[in-house]
């Protein structure tokens, strides 16, 4: 069985007319994975501490999906047994927020060695910042505050680094080459806004957007590694990883 992760910088698009929000591409790819005819999702919003405007949003724009959707929330106390709603989903959806916290909390309540379960058992892992950053290593974060500092710690079931929101926060890029230089990070992949790396056990075989209009110059994904001592960013565009 092949195991699947879908780490990304995206998964919904604003609806411009009536506000909120819709399922972008990568979602939809997330559903797909699981091969289910009707998948269950299971949201994740431990990053947020399960903020119910945020939860709300999401329930609202998966509505336009085939699919059964639940939640797992950890505040106050789980409204689910862990184990249970985890082992019985077809799809893991993880919010964004603050990667520190969510770590600490997972831990605290046994979620990380479900979820590295789940992940074994073949249920589809995914998520949006810091629900991409979790599954690897480590990766840049805006946990402790304005100035972005390495959140390491991750479950590590992707062997890598990870940056998240590549072309839209300055700090990003350059923090990430930094880490990579001075071995802090391992070779990390980062993505841009509306772009996700699909994992098939450890290996990124592909580039996934949520943008319906592809450009030649436009978002995209990005391997950084240190070769000979020297930083190299390869960039990656949507479609197969060579």
């Amino acid at each position: 069985m092949t195991r699947q992760i879908l780490a990304t910088s995206g998964g919904f698009l604003p609806r411009v007319e009536s506000g909120g929000s819709r399922p972008g591409g990568l979602i939809k790819r997330a559903l797909a994975m699981s091969g289910q005819e009707r998948p269950r999702v299971t949201l994740i919003m431990t990053a947020t501490g399960d903020d119910p405007g945020y939860l709300s949003l999401m329930y609202s724009a998966l509505r336009e999906l085939d699919c059964v959707v639940d939640h797992l929330a950890l505040f106050p106390m789980p409204n689910h047994d862990p184990e249970e709603i985890i082992r019985n989903s077809d799809v893991i959806w993880v919010g964004g927020g603050s990667v520190v916290n969510l770590l600490a909390v997972w831990k605290a309540h046994n979620l990380d060695s479900l979820l590295r379960q789940a992940w074994n058992d073949g249920t589809v892992l995914a998520g949006v910042s810091a629900g991409s950053i979790c599954w690897h290593i480590a990766g840049p974060t805006d946990s402790y505050g304005k100035t972005l500092q390495p959140a390491l710690g991750g479950l590590g079931l992707l062997p890598y680094g990870n940056g998240v929101h590549y072309d839209s926060e300055k700090q990003r890029r350059p923090l990430v080459h930094e880490l990579v230089g001075s071995r802090v990070l391992p070779t990390t992949y980062a993505t841009d806004d509306h772009i996700g790396i699909l994992y098939q056990d450890t290996v990124a075989t592909e580039v996934v957007t949520d943008l319906e209009v592809l450009e030649p110059d436009g978002p995209a994904a990005y391997r950084i590694e240190l070769l000979d001592g020297v930083v190299v960013e390869t960039r990656l565009p949507v479609g197969p990883i060579n």
